[in-house]
Formats: structure tokens, C-alpha cells, sequence
């Protein structure tokens, strides 16, 4: 039910804002205010975004719980989102959405919230082994003796 309350009345919102706005500064303006909030917003969305996503990229190199980042880089869209729906209402809430103590205030109302019941990653999937040197091998050459290349002097198979 309070989805259906949010979809009626953020347009009632908007339309009212568009109204008086347009009506004190004018048309144009108005238009005006309404690309330029989207242009800017874009940009801000992307600086914050390539943040969270650092962030994001840190935590699971630490093999850490990446809900913190994720979250942000959700709220970040979000934000994204409003803000490129056209209106007043929806930018400033994109606008709140990308500051970052308003997300962290968001956090901490959603995780008195919820609760995780588990988390984990496979350190063992994620081992990594470095060479240290040349590997030392022995081989058998197969190829068929019609298709051997001559070999260089001094160089043999075994």
C-alpha cells in the first residue's frame, strides 16, 4: 500500500513544485534548473560511484563483508536515478542521497533493521601461488616425424 501511496504522490508532489517554481522564475528557468540538476547530478553520481566501487574492490580484496559498499554503491544509483527523473522533490533527494553522511545515517536505520545471519568467502578459492623461477621440466616431443621442423644444432628432444 505505501508503494502505490509513493507513486501517486511523488508526481502530485512534483507537478505542485513545477507549478509554483514556474510561476515565481518562469518557464525557461524552470526547464533550466531541471537539465542542469540532471547534468550535474550525472557527473556526481559517477564520482561517487567510481568511489564506492574502489571501496568495494578494497573490502573483498580484504576478504571483508562487502554489504557496507554494496549498499552504498545502491544508494548511489538511487540517487542516480532520482536525479535524472525530471523534478524538483526527486533532485533533492538524489542530492541528500549522495552525501555521504546521509548515507551513512540511511545505514545505520537499515542495520537496526536487519540482520545477517552469515557471511563468507572461500579463502581457499582466492590463493594465489607466485612462480619464483623457471620451472624445470622434462617433455617428449610427439609430433609426427613428417611434420617435425629441423631442429637448431645442439638441440635435441628427450
Amino acid at each position: 500500500m505505501w508503494l502505490f501511496l509513493l507513486f501517486v504522490a511523488v508526481p502530485m508532489i512534483e507537478i505542485a513544485l513545477f507549478i509554483k517554481v514556474g510561476g515565481l522564475i518562469g518557464l525557461w528557468p524552470t526547464l533550466g534548473i531541471v537539465v542542469l540538476t540532471a547534468l550535474v547530478g550525472s557527473w556526481l553520481v559517477h564520482m561517487q560511484g567510481a568511489v564506492a566501487l574502489g571501496r568495494l574492490r578494497e573490502s573483498l580484496g580484504r576478504l571483508e563483508d562487502p554489504s557496507e559498499p554494496l549498499a552504498h554503491g545502491a544508494m548511489i544509483l538511487v540517487a542516480g536515478v532520482l536525479l535524472l527523473t525530471p523534478g524538483f522533490f526527486t533532485d533533492a533527494a538524489g542530492i541528500l542521497l549522495l552525501l555521504p553522511p546521509v548515507r551513512a545515517a540511511v545505514m545505520k536505520y537499515v542495520k537496526a533493521r536487519v540482520k545477517i545471519k552469515s557471511f563468507g568467502i572461500n579463502a581457499e578459492a582466492h590463493t594465489y601461488h607466485e612462480s619464483t623461477g623457471p620451472i624445470d621440466a622434462d617433455y617428449t616431443d610427439v609430433t609426427p616425424h613428417d611434420h617435425r621442423p629441423v631442429p637448431p644444432p645442439g638441440r635435441h628432444g628427450h
